[in-house]
């Protein structure tokens, strides 16, 4: 992309540019001249949401951004709601209605109402404010009331239109604003909105908060009730059962369980120890001495059997009675007499003369007296533990049942301690104000600064870019050739030179070349000639056919080759211009034509004469639309022009457009370089691809493109 190309693209259309700009400033500012002032007036509501001084009981303390944010909506959409905006409509209305002061100009609508219909109309708004209900646009009354609101711009959608709500940064404020053309109105319906706002969200809070007041307050007496008849249940069964304290009973009973068993483990001991002592004395007797001790032992041993059959019943009673101390004491003494009574039985024992083994018989009796009350309480504890144990078993069932009621009880207290906790901190909270409120009400305001100037620059800048915008877009898909770099660039063979725009005006060239002091207006056109023909020499050397094409009609091919043919004049040459556009024949039609192609190579009678220096010939055709072929064969052709090659110093030939096809690729054949018109402006089709493809095939005999045509302003570089 050429951005020189573009500035002069802008240059070319300043003009349309500025003239556009101003128009658009022009229309902004009648548009705009008579746009009413802006009153803007704003008040700020204390939501304490995020105000930590007004947070009640330290509830939500730690909220996270996006919750706070959501409450933040949900309050500013509630302010936007049709229910507060319509209660504003009908304090508007109200007051117009009621008063000759009335906010905005009155509309067609309301002057058209009669008496009547203004009492009727303010009536009906003020029944609707009272009940805060909304028009119903099925009733034709209240759909008529409803487009005189519109014709004020006091209905809802008008309102939210002005209206600007918003929180202010990540404070605990929320800011309301409204714009209008009168100041008053401006702050009487943000302080409206505000209470009206205010009102409402109050109503709606206190009956929640009543209605979760009555809701946790039955729930409480629902709980309370249930937690009361499992405890009623529980006391039922336990009386009905005879169960006092399952845990302390079963402990109880375990203890009494483990002594008695421990007790037991001693007198089997006892009994055991005891009985093993026996034996081992009565091994140490012979029979004979057993005898007389046995005999003697029945008579004397009465009274003692006596003692110890007490001495049994008393024990029993002691481990029936849980070890009780009033029994224990009577064991010890019916013990201590016991051992008298052995004693005083070994004294009166008659012995034989082995009377060294007294004190085993006294020790016997002793042994045998313990063994027996071993073993009479080992019998006495085991029915004793085998009651035990049935109590036990007993307490089994209980247990189980006691346990699922005490289940349900400490589930339904901890039910209707949280239900308890819930309704004291909702009722609590109930007892509060509402924490929303307005810290700085709306006033009266100054006209905001006028932004009618700012919309006129702003309409004049935004016609500006965007008639720059619409030129960049057309030049950016502009894909025509415009300058010879362009031509280079996209066909990747060299120009030559360009010839501008202003060039297709001249019809006399002989005059512009003749003239020893030319205009400054074809001094340019001139060099570009000239520049030319020293590229061209620079190619041709020695040789001397020049043929000039083009791939389309009407590029300016006879243009360069006249131009051209008086450029080599200049230089003293002897120039012969060969027009060999059959179908199209120009440079024979504008001049005054001597000799013709046709004859020239049919008639060997007709010859060309060697013109000075510095002079020129023109050899016309009759345009009867044939081939160079078709008029003579190639190797007669090729004989002619060494003869005219002998003659003159360079020989132009104008050939027919290379969509003629074999009429100019003939003629190509006999030239000794060729050099191809193109015109500026035009973009490469693909046929277009195609001549350059075959352009590019001649090798060193196209020598390249002159590029004609170039719009004027346009620098155009090779």
């Amino acid at each position: 992309m050429e951005w020189h190309n573009f500035f002069q693209l802008l240059k070319k259309h300043k003009y349309t540019l500025l003239a556009t700009t101003v128009v658009a400033i022009l229309v902004a500012y009648f548009l705009v001249r008579n746009q009413p002032n802006k009153y803007a007036s704003q008040a700020k509501l204390a939501t304490g949401i995020v105000d930590q001084t007004q947070k009640i009981l330290n509830s939500d303390a730690d909220e996270q951004e996006s919750k706070i944010s959501q409450k933040f909506s949900n309050l500013m959409e509630m302010l936007r709601s049709k229910k507060i905006l319509d209660q504003i409509s009908y304090s508007l209305i109200i007051h117009d209605l009621s008063s000759n002061d009335t906010y905005t100009k009155p509309s067609t609508l309301l002057n058209q109402l009669n008496s009547h219909a203004r009492k009727h109309a303010l009536q009906t708004f003020t029944e609707l404010y009272k009940k805060k209900e909304s028009l119903s646009l099925y009733n034709p009354d209240q759909n008529g009331l409803n487009k005189l609101l519109v014709s004020l711009r006091y209905d809802d959608k008008s309102i939210l239109n002005n209206l600007n709500i918003y929180r202010l940064q990540n404070s605990d404020y929320i800011v309301v604003q409204y714009d209008s053309e009168n100041p008053k109105l401006s702050a009487d319906i943000v302080n409206s909105l505000c209470n009206e706002f205010i009102n409402y969200y109050t109503l709606l809070v206190k009956e929640n908060q009543k209605k979760a007041v009555d809701f946790w307050s039955n729930l409480l007496h629902a709980k309370e009730d249930t937690l009361n008849k499992r405890m009623v249940a529980l006391k039922s069964y336990k009386i009905r059962n005879h169960v006092l304290n399952l845990n302390e009973k079963a402990k109880s009973l375990y203890g009494q369980i483990a002594d008695f068993e421990t007790r037991r483990e001693e007198a089997e001991k006892t009994a055991k120890s005891t009985e093993a002592a026996i034996n081992n004395i009565d091994k140490r007797f012979n029979p004979n001495d057993r005898k007389y001790l046995e005999s003697t032992k029945i008579a004397a041993s009465q009274q003692l059997l006596t003692a110890k059959a007490q001495l049994e019943q008393v024990n029993e009673a002691y481990v029936k009675s849980n070890f009780s101390s009033k029994y224990k004491n009577q064991a010890d003494s019916l013990k201590a007499l016991i051992s008298e009574q052995i004693e005083k039985l070994s004294d009166k024992y008659v012995l034989n003369p082995l009377a060294a083994k007294q004190n085993l018989v006294e020790q016997k009796l002793t042994l045998q007296l313990q063994h027996e009350l071993a073993k009479n309480s080992s019998k006495t504890i085991d029915v004793e533990l085998a009651r035990l144990y049935a109590e036990f078993d007993s307490l089994v069932p209980h247990e189980g049942t006691v346990q699922a009621l005490e289940n349900a009880i400490s589930v339904a207290s901890q039910e209707y301690l949280e239900i308890l906790q819930k309704y004291n901190q909702t009722n609590v909270v109930s007892k509060f104000s509402i924490q929303l409120r307005i810290i700085e009400p709306a006033e009266p305001e100054q006209a905001e600064a006028s932004k009618k100037a700012l919309i006129v620059i702003i309409a004049g800048l935004v016609a500006f870019i965007f008639y720059i915008v619409v030129l960049f877009i057309i030049f950016f898909f502009d894909h025509t050739i415009k300058d010879a770099r362009d031509l280079a660039n996209k066909t990747k063979i060299p120009v030559l030179g360009y010839i501008n725009q202003q060039a297709s005006l001249i019809n006399n060239h002989a005059a512009i070349w003749d003239s020893k002091y030319p205009l400054d207006e074809y001094k340019q056109f001139i060099r570009h000639i000239q520049s030319l023909r020293f590229e061209i020499d620079s190619e041709l050397l020695d040789s001397k056919v020049l043929l000039i094409n083009s791939i389309e009609k009407g590029e300016g091919k006879t243009l360069v080759a006249i131009n051209l043919a008086y450029s080599y004049i200049q230089l003293h040459k002897k120039v012969l211009v060969i027009d060999a556009n059959f179908d199209n024949p120009t440079i024979t039609q504008v001049n005054q034509i001597e000799s013709y192609l046709e004859d020239y190579l049919n008639n060997d009678t007709v010859t060309l004469v060697s013109p000075m220096d510095g002079a020129m010939q023109i050899l016309g055709n009759k345009g009867n639309g044939h081939s160079l072929l078709e008029i003579s064969n190639v190797y007669h052709i090729a004989a002619k022009l060494e003869q005219l090659k002998s003659v003159f110093d360079i020989i132009i030939i104008e050939s027919s457009a290379l969509v003629s096809l074999n009429k100019a690729k003939e003629w190509v054949m006999f030239a000794d370089k060729v050099v191809t018109v193109f015109e500026a402006g035009k973009s490469l089709t693909e046929t277009d691809k195609q001549y350059i493809e075959y352009l590019k095939q001649l090798h060193n005999k196209f020598i390249g493109w002159v590029l004609n045509y170039v719009p004027s302003g346009i620098k155009s570089k090779k």
